[in-house]
């Protein structure tokens, strides 16, 4: 059973949302050598880069060292002497060793894993044709207290496993959960490093153990920034969190080189990203030394243990796509590597092999051609490599008989009897599709630019949707429409629905998000015929001709409405308190209305111009599901794909806005849920999806043709 109150509130059945580029990510974890290439000659001269020959597939020998499923990240190479200590199973006399490397493993790789539905730590054995064993439970080590939470960037040395993790909510809203932890190997005890009432971000263990390295809002908290977050370089002792102390102001992603020195990133005053390095022995900024030029943007770096070379990301002007490249600090100068191979698909978070022979990464596993052939190498691609999207992926659940479903797509709707899904291809792509709960039975349903859809609740088979650009402003022509026989037609390429009808009237502008009341007899949807976009009810069957009331009025946005089906009230949001030029600037919070317009009221709202969104009720109308930033921010947005806000997780509450629980941990944009009454087990999914392709963009700050000076005034830098 899902959660039942005292007021027999019941909280089961589905809830599908969408993340937007999340399941086309495909993420594994690869590595490249450095120093083969070095020795054969095909980065001989640094100068005449471009005048060298591409290598053949074969010279540069990717390994793959994940499993090929779900999605795989931010991988960390561990040092041999720590691999026993890994591997052991149990706690002090009479523990054992799980798995024992044979003379055929030469890595062991910590990573993060969502396969199962959440973010846990895992360690992988590797030699040199790639994964060994990975898919048997001795070699997926699970770390953490909560399977719910997100744990990210491990990093092992001296004993100790460091990782930040969403375990421990927070106390206050607009602060992110994320803290820092320490497991000890050996006894398996964790420490929590990181203070409370402190969120910290992308942690590394010193090559001793003794000292890890965080970025942290501890001076700012957050601030709702979306692109470079407001961090600043602290450093503690690892097996507490004792000593702790500011290193450097405003820097992110900080990497050893030693014990003595460290390199992170930040935006430099010229808006180009860049990576600098401090001594341990001084303090402030002014400490910091610019290490790569600008021009381009370097960041996420990874330091060799030579000291001569240091791994970094980089976006450059004549690339739109992110690439791993080696920075030679003695010639100052970039060796490519990941665009020889892959210049089409983006790379992220490099790191670096302990003997600093290979330099590690992930990236989406889809197999494309080489930039220096046309051969098809598709035949080659190994059967373990699933490249199958499958149209819903099931997420690991906090409250037993309510399941997460993360759909292939955007705006799902499920119909009233929750047996089936309407939902479009993507914002900005083309298609209205719907499809059975278990994922079988996809059909497009109407072939052009639609988006905010719900199902009538009384006639079957009819999507109402909006026909038109999504978000747009308020003069965009977006017309609500209903789409018959949306549960039978199957269009072919070409074809086009003959059962489309009209709602609102030309010359009505930016009409969207409708949502049906339980009789049938009427849609609530949001209008920007006055101005400004707020909330009308027409009738359901023959539209704003036969039946038009305004709900709402005034100089803001009310958007995203949701009839009760219990018909008592109307959710929607509304930035009526702090009303933003566009709906990014906005302070979003959910309100009531009831259907006749009395009693508007204020029911959840995060706090400091934070956002509440995408409100939809449960079956019964007893409890509100949302997308908000209350949790805050949960990885520095620079190393993730580009998310439209790089927060936004769901949470349930009950109808007044009481005993909020948080359903999704992780770092992308989770939104525009809807919750259908019918529960679906993960076993009675079917695997039926798309063909994996790399649709998604890299984050789009980080634009080399017109560089911005950054505000660092929000963050109280000089």
């Amino acid at each position: 059973m899902g959660i039942i109150s005292k007021e027999e509130r019941v909280v089961e059945g589905s809830i599908v949302f969408s993340t937007i580029g999340r399941c086309n990510y495909a993420f594994d974890v690869f590595s490249l050598p450095v120093r083969q290439q070095q020795q054969q000659g095909i980065q001989a001269s640094f100068q005449h880069l471009s005048l060298l020959p591409p290598p053949a597939l074969s010279q540069l020998e990717e390994i793959r060292h994940t499993s090929g499923k779900s999605v795989s990240y931010n991988g960390h190479a561990v040092e041999r002497s720590q691999w026993d200590l890994v591997l052991f199973q149990g706690k002090g006399e009479g523990s054992k060793l799980i798995e024992k490397p044979g003379d055929d493993c030469s890595e062991l790789l910590a990573y993060v894993s969502e396969d199962g539905g959440a973010l846990q730590i895992r360690f992988v054995l590797s030699g040199a044709e790639g994964r060994i064993g990975l898919e048997t439970s001795q070699t997926n080590v699970e770390w953490g207290t909560s399977s719910l939470a997100l744990r990210d960037k491990p990093s092992v040395a001296g004993g100790r496993l460091v990782y930040v993790s969403t375990e421990e909510a927070s106390n206050s809203p607009r602060e992110s959960w994320n803290a820092v932890y320490s497991t000890h190997l050996k006894t398996r005890s964790t420490t929590r490093l990181t203070p409370q009432g402190v969120s910290d971000f992308s942690p590394a263990i010193s090559p001793s153990g003794k000292l890890v390295a965080v970025a942290s809002n501890q001076e700012h908290g957050w601030q709702g920034e979306i692109e470079g977050l407001c961090v600043d370089i602290y450093v503690c002792n690892a097996a507490d969190g004792t000593n702790r102390r500011l290193l450097v102001k405003d820097g992110g992603w900080p990497s050893w080189a030693n014990d003595h020195t460290l390199y992170f990133h930040r935006q430099a005053d010229d808006g180009w990203w860049s990576v600098f390095k401090v001594n341990l022995s001084a303090e402030g900024s002014d400490e910091a030394e610019r290490v790569t030029p600008p021009g381009l943007h370097a960041f996420t770096p990874a330091a060799s243990q030579t000291g001569q070379w240091i791994a970094v990301a980089t976006r450059r002007q004549d690339s739109d796509y992110r690439h791993v490249e080696i920075f030679d600090m003695q010639r100052q100068s970039f060796q490519k590597i990941t665009s020889l191979i892959n210049p089409h698909v983006h790379h992220y978070n490099p790191f670096v092999f302990p003997n600093s022979d290979r330099v590690g990464y992930h990236r989406c596993r889809e197999v494309l051609k080489p930039a220096w052939t046309s051969e098809d190498i598709g035949d080659n691609v190994e059967s373990t490599i699933n490249t199958i999207v499958p149209h819903l992926e099931p997420i690991l659940s906090p409250i037993p008989r309510l399941a997460l479903l993360r759909i292939d797509g955007a705006f799902p709707a499920v119909s009233p009897d929750g047996c089936m899904i309407a939902y479009i291809a993507g914002v900005g792509s083309e298609g209205l599709y719907a499809m059975n709960l278990d994922g079988t039975g996809r059909r497009k349903i109407y072939e052009q630019s639609a988006f905010g859809t719900d199902w009538d609740t009384v006639r079957k088979g009819i999507v109402y949707t909006s026909l038109g650009p999504a978000f747009a402003t308020e003069d965009k022509t977006v017309h609500i429409a209903a789409v018959h026989d949306a549960d039978i037609i199957d269009l072919k390429p070409g074809e086009k629905n003959p059962s489309v009808k009209i709602l609102t009237k030309p010359g009505t502008q930016n009409n969207a998000f409708p949502s049906v009341s339980p009789d049938g007899k009427y849609i609530v949807f949001r209008s920007g015929r006055s101005g400004h976009k707020n909330l009308f009810i027409m009738d359901a069957a023959e539209g704003e001709a036969k039946y038009l009331r305004r709900l709402t009025e005034g100089a803001w946005t009310d958007t995203m409405p949701n009839w009760a089906p219990n018909n008592e009230w109307i959710s929607f949001c509304s930035d009526r308190e702090k009303p933003g030029k566009h709906v990014a600037e906005g302070s979003f919070a959910v309100y009531y209305i009831r259907p006749d317009g009395t009693g508007l009221h204020k029911v959840i709202e995060s706090v400091g111009g934070g956002k509440v969104n995408h409100p939809w009720f449960s079956p019964d109308s007893k409890s509100i599901l949302f997308t908000s930033d209350i949790a805050g921010v949960s990885a520095e947005p620079i190393s993730v794909p580009h998310q439209f806000q790089p927060y936004g997780d769901l949470f349930v509450a009950k109808a007044d806005g009481t005993e909020l629980v948080r359903l999704t941990q992780n770092a992308y944009e989770d939104g525009t849920p809807s919750w259908g009454s019918k529960f679906i087990a993960k076993s009675e999914l079917t695997d039926q999806g798309t063909r994996l392709h790399s649709a998604f963009s890299d984050v789009n700050f980080l634009n080399c043709r017109e560089v911005e000076i950054p505000p660092k005034r929000i963050c109280g830098w000089p």
